[in-house]
Formats: C-alpha cells, sequence, structure tokens
C-alpha cells in the first residue's frame, strides 16, 4: 500500500523560531531596511551594492542558524508519509533537518544566478561581490524571487497540492499571494491542518484543524493527530 501523501506549506513563523526575522516583525521594515530598498528588480538596478550586502548579512545569519524542533518534526513525519514540502522561506533549515522533498517558491538565499537567465543557478560559497559575471555575461544576483516578480515554481505548488491526502501550513499567516492561494486547491478529501503564532480568518470546516501556537509547539499536536489517523 502506497503511503499517503502530505503536502506541507512552510513560511517565515518556522524559520523565526531558529533566530530568522522578516520584514513583517518590525513594521514593514527587514533587519531595519525598507522592502523597496533591498528586495525589488528596481533596488538591483538601482543600487546592487546594498542589495549584495544586505543578502551577504542574511546569508551568515542562515548559516549560523540551526533547525528547530518544526523542521525536525516535519523531517520526521516523513517515516510515515510521503512529505512534500513548499515552503515561502529561501533558508536551507529544512534541508538540514534532514526533509528530503522540498519546492522553494521564493528561491533559496545561499546560491545565485545570472539577471538574463533565471535558470543558470549556482551555489554561494562565500560574500557575493558586485560585478561578478555569469557566463551568459548576465550579472550574478541572488536567487530569491523579488517582490513585483512572478513566482516561477506556484503552477509546479499547485499540482502537488492537488495530491494531497493531509495539508498542513505551518509558519505563514496565509497573507502573501499566490502561495497563500494553494490553501483553496487542496482536495475536498483531505484534512487541512494549520498551525501559527496568529492564525488567519479562515471560515469553519470540519476537516479543518486550528492550532494557534509556535511552530514548535504547535508541531507536537499535528504529530499527536496524524498519528490518530
Amino acid at each position: 500500500m502506497s503511503q499517503s501523501h502530505l503536502v506541507v506549506l512552510t513560511g517565515a513563523g518556522i524559520s523565526a523560531e531558529s533566530g530568522l526575522r522578516t520584514f513583517r516583525d518590525s513594521d514593514g521594515l527587514w533587519e531595519g531596511y525598507a522592502i523597496e530598498d533591498v528586495a525589488t528588480p528596481r533596488a538591483w538596478q538601482r543600487n546592487p551594492r546594498l542589495v549584495l550586502d544586505f543578502y551577504n548579512t542574511r546569508r551568515r545569519d542562515v548559516r549560523a542558524a540551526k533547525p528547530n524542533a518544526a523542521h525536525l518534526a516535519l523531517a520526521e513525519l516523513e517515516n510515515d508519509y510521503k512529505v512534500t514540502v513548499i515552503t515561502q522561506n529561501v533558508d536551507d533549515l529544512h534541508e538540514r533537518a534532514g526533509s528530503t522533498n522540498i519546492l522553494h517558491l521564493h528561491g533559496e538565499i545561499l546560491k545565485m544566478r545570472s539577471d538574463r537567465d533565471e535558470k543558470y543557478i549556482q551555489e554561494i560559497l562565500g560574500d557575493m561581490e558586485e560585478g561578478a559575471l555569469a557566463p551568459d555575461g548576465g550579472l550574478l544576483r541572488p536567487n530569491i524571487v523579488w517582490f513585483e516578480e512572478p513566482v516561477p515554481l506556484i503552477a509546479e505548488a499547485a499540482k502537488i497540492t492537488n495530491t494531497a491526502d493531509v495539508f498542513l501550513v505551518v509558519g505563514t499567516s496565509l497573507q502573501v499571494y499566490p502561495a497563500a492561494g494553494l490553501v483553496d486547491l487542496v482536495p475536498r478529501h483531505a484534512p487541512v491542518y494549520v498551525v501559527d503564532k496568529k492564525l488567519p480568518p479562515m471560515a469553519p470546516h470540519p476537516r479543518l484543524h486550528l492550532i494557534e501556537q509556535a511552530a514548535t509547539i504547535g508541531m507536537r499536536e499535528v504529530l499527536a493527530a496524524l498519528r490518530r489517523r
């Protein structure tokens, strides 16, 4: 008998407990920077040095962070389910926790790509330097889906969501689209679990299970509930 497919959508809340903050924690600022100055294509055109400095610092923060109990719990679920993690986060904490099937909707901070060809991607070993070129002559930029850019993997995420036997949302307020719209694509038969410190408004439904807790605490409840299924 094949394993049930557990599809997980994760957001900033799960990484916050590993010390990685996002702009939504501080009135539109991300570590003291306005989003339009460091996380848009216009910012890259206007001041690439500032953008690179910002992401070089964020990258060092990611490398220093460690997976927390919520990341580890998701990896543990692979013992009982076929698990696909769709994450809005750009860090590698899911990978380091042991999850093996991860789709990064918004890119990966430990990788860079050509600003001409988004399919030319390389890992970043140190800091990125201003003016570094890819083989195609394009400037190397962080492999991040910035604000005002399309989300190339959203169609693949939608297909994955359509195959869910169980759908789990962890650490996201479901306010960032198009990722938030994935919940509407979950098959009718699949139970949906939502874990967040501040739950978004959602219409009551028999298959909807809301857990208003931080990710590390809420995932304990999820594990217990899934073991009872």
